[in-house]
């Protein structure tokens, strides 16, 4: 069993993603943030193959095949999908759509993202102790959006987050960052377990089976946005304000921000699908370019 503190004592990650040896697929991603990076860099402007590919340091050749392995489609495309008419298009598209999904108290039709997700509320009692007699366990792992942190209980999955930067400081920057309202917890690395969670997450088809059930720490209100955000389809976006609405708080689009902004389950619980009324789609626990990488994928393979 280890403590907080225990970070520098654990062993390395031997777990690899699905799909490819993690070395490569850790190395794929952040050559795709350096790319989204450009992209924001440039505004309004698309920058070309040839452009994308030298600020990553590729060939064109090389670069276009990356880009083909991580996203399924050609950066071009990929751009199309993040351009700021295409997010007002899909936001206007999806009002029809999340009313048909609330409605029915689903997250929608998918075929990427469907987790088939359950969600058990700690009680007003269990949030005051943050986490005594709780043990959590946690592990590192590689995803399409860089290296990923996942914590579990015996109770569900209780934490999502990705390590922003590089080496041990990071990692202990994600671990301090995701542990924070489970002080009280007993944490334990085990990748064995927090990678079956990792494998289930990540996989780019998904077959009906087990629900996985989340453990949600927060206010009531909060715990009302997540679930607002869970019914959210993939390829969809909606925006603050609509969220606040759905948590019946209609003119709390601050608050429902406030909340979002708290969520400790990223890609499960789908904090990235909120975009402001003007279709910029900025402003994210994990970084600008890893929001801009999930809604991508999804509107490439939803839209």
């Amino acid at each position: 069993m280890l403590a907080i503190n225990d970070l520098s004592l654990v062993a390395p990650v031997e777990s690899d993603p699905p799909g490819g040896a993690a070395h490569d697929y850790a190395r794929d991603y952040e050559r795709i943030g350096m790319a989204l990076r450009a992209i924001e860099a440039a505004g309004t402007e698309q920058p070309d193959l040839t452009a994308l590919a030298a600020a990553v340091g590729l060939s064109p050749h090389h670069f276009q095949r990356l880009f083909r392995r991580w996203a399924g489609v050609s950066p071009k495309r990929f751009l199309q999908a993040l351009t700021l008419t295409d997010a007002k298009a899909r936001l206007a598209a999806s009002e029809s759509v999340l009313d048909a999904a609330f409605g029915a108290g689903l997250s929608g039709p998918s075929r990427l993202h469907d987790l088939f997700v359950a969600c058990d509320a700690m009680t007003p009692g269990e949030y005051k102790t943050r986490g005594r007699d709780l043990e959590i366990r946690y592990g590192f792992h590689p995803s399409p959006f860089g290296e990923c942190l996942i914590m579990t209980t015996e109770r569900g999955v209780c934490g999502l987050g990705f390590v922003v930067g590089a080496g041990e400081a990071a990692r202990r920057a994600a671990f301090d960052d995701l542990s924070g309202p489970w002080s009280l917890a007993r944490f334990a690395r085990d990748e064995a377990r927090t990678g079956a969670v990792a494998r289930r997450v990540f996989a780019p088809e998904r077959a009906p089976g087990t629900p996985i059930t989340l453990l949600l720490k927060g206010t009531n209100f909060q715990i009302q946005v997540w679930q607002a955000l869970l019914r959210i389809p993939p390829g969809c976006v909606t925006t603050y304000g609509e969220i606040a609405k759905r948590a019946g708080l209609p003119r709390g689009a601050r608050a429902a921000g406030s909340a979002i902004a708290r969520n400790q389950i990223s890609w499960i619980i789908p904090c990235h699908r909120v975009i402001r009324k003007n279709g910029a789609f900025n402003h994210y626990r994990w970084g600008p370019e890893r929001k801009r990488a999930m809604l991508g994928l999804e509107a490439v393979r939803f839209g």
